[in-house]
């Protein structure tokens, strides 16, 4: 006979918390492709508050040396160039989500089903949320998406600041310069994906004071990622069925194709790996007369944004289980320490570009 840890048994917590985590991250849509604890990620995790303890991590971003060299027998000492940095910082607080798993007369499982039913949901729920506050960040807007957990008034968690796009990482799709500029004809296109891709690779070519958006290193070749809605990639198929053969086929054909990044991706432009998800931030007061649907892609490099957790001993969930009404109900709740922040150094975007474009549903 299997071993069955009883129902609120102290025992139970470390098992299920770690099975929840593991669970969780296994079904979210960032930390399958985009998330590692190197800067070599869209998403860095950072992990110095998993052992120790504290709310904030500060965070810097080391500015490229620019002073000429010193030639021949000139002296150089006294020239030297000072170490130059960009600070920013990410903090972390607790967020606890339970289910009710009934009272007798209405429950007909063993302890340890109750567990898995209730683990099954929260690691469902868990990563929605977490890939869900991932696109807010990093989007710096709430939108009007209406299967987000957060109401569209929610301004950000753990004091961790929903940051507007900087001027110079936002560009608009077709002719349109500005919100109110765009027409419900400036839809996604293969276009404003190549002006991405020049943006981000001339960054600091065309301003030294810009930092320079550095790309995904995959088998030596340099990628950026684009995610975006999935009624800007209807767009951008129906605009050029030809064209749009052409993209999946380069990805097909990359070097790096079996690399995490290229899974379930939608294709490549030049060297920019597309992707599609149906949580990607949608407006829908665009245009001159606030009346356009819209949506913002996200053309992503790495460090685009972080991602901290606080455990005690390594485990990120916590779990808890609690018998009520004299014992009748059962409670499951699940908590997590965590924080996620878009990586911003001297009030401006550092590894994303908003891709603001037309975005109205093909079935409307």
């Amino acid at each position: 006979m299997p071993t069955i840890i009883p129902f609120g048994d102290a025992r139970a917590q470390k098992k299920w918390s770690t099975s929840l985590f593991i669970d969780t991250m296994n079904q979210s849509y960032w930390s399958k492709k985009f998330i590692g604890t190197d800067d070599s990620y869209i998403i860095q995790q950072l992990t110095d508050l998993e052992s120790g303890a504290g709310d904030t991590i500060q965070y810097d971003l080391s500015i490229r040396l620019r002073a000429k060299p010193t030639t021949g027998d000139q002296q150089l000492q006294g020239k030297e160039e000072q170490l130059r940095f960009y600070s920013d910082s990410v903090y972390i607080d607790q967020m606890r989500h339970g289910v009710d798993v009934g009272g007798k007369m209405t429950r007909k499982r063993t302890a340890h089903n109750l567990r898995t039913v209730g683990k099954n949901r929260l690691s469902e729920y868990w990563s929605k949320y977490l890939d869900q506050m991932i696109f807010i960040y990093l989007a710096g807007a709430r939108g009007v998406n209406g299967n987000f957990y957060e109401d569209t008034s929610w301004v950000g968690f753990a004091n961790n600041t929903i940051d507007t796009p900087d001027a110079g990482h936002l560009l608009y799709g077709g002719a349109a310069t500005s919100k109110a500029t765009l027409a419900s004809t400036d839809k996604m296109s293969k276009a404003l994906i190549e002006r991405a891709e020049v943006k981000a690779s001339m960054m600091a070519a065309t301003n030294p004071e810009n930092q320079q958006m550095m790309p995904v290193m995959i088998n030596g070749e340099s990628h950026y990622v684009c995610v975006m809605s999935k009624l800007q990639a209807h767009d951008l198929r129906t605009a050029d069925t030809s064209g749009w053969m052409d993209i999946q086929k380069a990805a097909v054909t990359a070097e790096g194709r079996n690399n995490p990044i290229f899974k379930g991706g939608l294709g490549m432009v030049k060297n920019v790996v597309l992707h599609e998800h149906e949580d990607v931030i949608r407006f829908s007061d665009y245009g001159s007369g606030s009346n356009v649907n819209a949506a913002r892609a996200l053309f992503l490099s790495r460090q685009a944004g972080v991602m901290a957790f606080g455990a005690a001993g390594g485990i990120r969930f916590s779990w808890n289980e609690e018998e009520t009404d004299h014992k009748n109900k059962m409670l499951i709740s699940a908590g997590i320490i965590c924080g996620v922040k878009k990586t911003r150094f001297n009030s401006k975007d550092y590894g994303v570009i908003s891709l603001d474009t037309a975005a109205a549903d093909p079935n409307a």
